[in-house]
C-alpha cells in the first residue's frame, strides 16, 4: 500500500444506518467523477474467502474506501453490500476534528453513471471510520446486468469538502487531482498460507515504551515480520498494540500489491484461551503495516492469573493468507 501510514489500523466498527426498505440510490449523473474508483474482479471469489470485509489501498486524500459485501443490519437477515470511508490515523491530529461531505457509489454499466448516497462524517483521531451505508441488496447485486458486469463490479467515493476543527482553526483546502484507479484481484484457488510463532523470553526485559519488532520471516518470496507495543502506541487507550508488516525493504511496489487475511494471536500460556483477531482482506505494499492498536489491555495483559506473559515470556502468532493482488489502473 504505497500511501499506507506504518500505524494503520485495520479495526471493524459497527453499523449505523438502516437501509431503505426498497434501497433507492441516488443516480449521480455522468458528470459525478469519482476520487477513488476501485474494480473487485470476479466479486464471487471475494465472498468465498468468507472474509467480513476488503479494504482498498489508499487513495489520494489519506483515505480508504471500505467494503462489506455481506452485511446485515440489526434484526434483519437481508444481505447488503455497504459501503463505508476510512481515513488514515497517521493524517489524524489529536484535538482536531474533521468534518468529510462525501458520496459513495457503484457504477451502473447500463446508465453509464454512479449510484449511491451522499454522506458527512465527523472523523477524528480515534475514530477514523464512518457510517456503513448500505448500497444495495447481495442477491440483487449478484443477478444484476448493471452493476455486475464481467463477474466485476466498480465502487467509488468522492470527496466533496472537508473542514478542520482545531484550536488553531486550521483551513484545509481539497484540491481536484486525477481519479485514481485500482483493481482488487482475488484468487479461486491456490491460497498462500503461513503461520509465524514469535516467543519473547525476555518480554519484561524489553523497551516497553517503545515498539519491538520480531525477526523477518518469509511468506510467497516477500519478507514479513510483527511489530509489538508492550504499553501502547499512539492511539491505543491502556492496550498493547499490534500489527503486522511487509518490510520496507521488500519492492512490491514495483509491482502488483499483495491482498491479504491476517490472524493476529497472542497466546494464553496457562489457560490456553488465546486472543485472537482476524481482519478482512487488506492490501500490503512494502513499509506498510496493519492491526490493531487496542489488541489487549494492559491490565489483562499484566493479570497474574491470565497466561499472556508468565515469567517473562510471551508468545505472538501470526497466520497469513495471501489471497490476491492489486494494482493501479
Amino acid at each position: 500500500m504505497g500511501n499506507c501510514k506504518s500505524s494503520s489500523r485495520a479495526r471493524l466498527g459497527k453499523a449505523h444506518v438502516v437501509p431503505d426498505s426498497e434501497w433507492r440510490m441516488q443516480d449521480f449523473g455522468k458528470t459525478h467523477v469519482p476520487d477513488l474508483e476501485w474494480r473487485i474482479n470476479d466479486f464471487s471469489s471475494l465472498l468465498e474467502t468468507g472474509a467480513k470485509s476488503a479494504k482498498s489501498d489508499a487513495f489520494h486524500c489519506s483515505g480508504y474506501l471500505h467494503v462489506s459485501p455481506m452485511h446485515k443490519e440489526i434484526g434483519s437477515e437481508t444481505q447488503y453490500v455497504a459501503l463505508r470511508l476510512k481515513t488514515s490515523e497517521a493524517s489524524m491530529v489529536p484535538g482536531h476534528t474533521v468534518h468529510v461531505v462525501f458520496e459513495l457509489s457503484i457504477y451502473n454499466h447500463t446508465k453509464g453513471m454512479y449510484c449511491g448516497c451522499k454522506d458527512t462524517y465527523n472523523f477524528h483521531f480515534k475514530n477514523t471510520y464512518s457510517k456503513e451505508q448500505c448500497l444495495i441488496p447481495l442477491q440483487e447485486l449478484l443477478k444484476s446486468s448493471a452493476f455486475l458486469v464481467d463477474h466485476s463490479c466498480v465502487f467509488g467515493v468522492e470527496i466533496l469538502k472537508i473542514d478542520v476543527s482545531s484550536p488553531e482553526k486550521m483551513a484545509v483546502v481539497v484540491q481536484k487531482k486525477d481519479t485514481t484507479v485500482q483493481n482488487l484481484f482475488v484468487q479461486k484457488k491456490g491460497f498462500v498460507k503461513r503461520t509465524y510463532t514469535w516467543n519473547m523470553n525476555n518480554f519484561l526485559d524489553l523497551d516497553l515504551d517503545h515498539f519491538v519488532r520480531s525477526p523477518t520471516f518469509e511468506v510467497d518470496g516477500h519478507k514479513w515480520y510483527v511489530r509489538i507495543y508492550p504499553r501502547g502506541d499512539k492511539y491505543s487507550t491502556d492496550c498493547l498494540s499490534l500489527y503486522l508488516y511487509l518490510d520496507a525493504s521488500d519492492e512490491l511496489h514495483l509491482e502488483s500489491k499483495k491482498v491479504v487475511v491476517m490472524t493476529l494471536s497472542i497466546l494464553d500460556q496457562k489457560n490456553g484461551k488465546h486472543l485472537t483477531a482476524t481482519s478482512g482482506l487488506l492490501v500490503f505494499t512494502g513499509g506498510c503495516g496493519w492491526g490493531w492498536a487496542d489488541f489487549l489491555g494492559l491490565k489483562n495483559l499484566k493479570d497474574p492469573s491470565g497466561g499472556y506473559v508468565v515469567g517473562s515470556s510471551c508468545v505472538v502468532k501470526a497466520d497469513l493468507t495471501i489471497v490476491g493482488s492489486s494494482n493501479d489502473g
